[in-house]
């Protein structure tokens, strides 16, 4: 099929982006990768009236420290944050999590923040970003805001960004000593979505006990899911045997999956459960090992 008529524009700066982006409100779509936007256009789910694309404003490209974290400029391809050396040592639940994310050409023209202002429940970097207790910064031509993840996600496919916003930074914390993380998915083929996704980040105290805990998933629900339950099952607990089990079934009961040809919601939560143990077991070794 082909797309409905728009006009288009593509800004070269920032400013001139906002700029744009306030002049147009909510009649305008965002081109970033456009491995999302692009079928949307041409199966006409998507009718907007400008479409900005914002791929010429190489000042949104970037990986750098920034206050006891992680920088990253909206535009940087999913590519390099997977080949990173700085995410790898800084944030490597995210390095890890982004090889999950279709086919490495997919990856190559794909954003990070085009991915989370798409904000499909299925995709994996919602999730890691709850995880991770990233926080969104949103631009307008004279103001910006911080937004945290789980405040971000509102539904299907929607988030907190109002009309006239972009979403440009998004800022990783660094994660506490004697933390792992690990992110484990479970789909039907590689680069398909995912039945469901888990990405874990625990701390370990000086006994080996859970000090810290947090625990998001993909693909159970509108919106990616922080098993906060699962979380507070975890701390001051071994995280091994009963315990294990015990947040595992927490974090599968925080899910409300959809049932469709790939499954039933039962078969999700069931298959939710499976995922968390694995994932929470394999975080709380990589801890142990720091």
């Amino acid at each position: 099929m082909k797309p409905p008529r728009f006009e288009y524009a593509a800004p070269t700066t920032l400013d001139d982006a906002l700029a744009l982006a306030a002049e147009h409100g909510d009649s305008a779509q965002v081109l970033a990768g456009g491995q999302s936007l692009i079928p949307l256009l041409n199966f006409r789910l998507a009718h907007p009236e400008m479409l900005i694309d914002i791929n010429r404003v190489a000042a949104l490209a970037y990986v750098r420290p920034n206050g006891g974290g992680l920088a990253i400029g909206a535009l940087t391809r999913q590519h390099a944050v997977e080949r990173s050396e700085t995410v790898r040592a800084r944030a490597p639940l995210l390095a890890e999590a982004t090889r999950f994310i279709g086919h490495l050409p997919i990856r190559h023209r794909g954003t990070v923040g085009g991915s989370l202002a798409h904000a499909d429940p299925a995709s994996e970097l919602p999730a890691v970003m709850i995880a991770l207790e990233a926080q969104m910064t949103l631009a307008r031509q004279k103001t910006r805001r911080t937004v945290a993840a789980d405040r971000f996600f509102v539904g299907p496919l929607a988030t907190a960004l109002e009309p006239g916003e972009l979403l440009v930074e998004i800022h990783v914390p660094d994660l506490p000593a004697h933390t792992g993380s690990a992110f484990v998915e479970m789909a039907r083929r590689a680069g398909d979505f995912a039945l469901v996704g888990v990405a874990a980040a625990l701390t370990l105290d000086g006994s080996g006990r859970c000090a810290r805990a947090r625990i998001a998933l993909c693909g159970v629900g509108p919106t990616p899911v922080r098993a906060q339950s699962a979380e507070d099952a975890l701390v001051g607990e071994n995280p091994a045997g009963a315990a294990l089990d015990a947040a595992a079934a927490q974090a599968a009961a925080a899910t409300s999956p959809p049932s469709d040809v790939h499954g039933s919601a039962g078969f999700r939560r069931t298959l939710a459960r499976h995922v968390a143990r694995e994932a929470i077991a394999l975080a709380a070794e990589r801890a142990a090992r720091s």
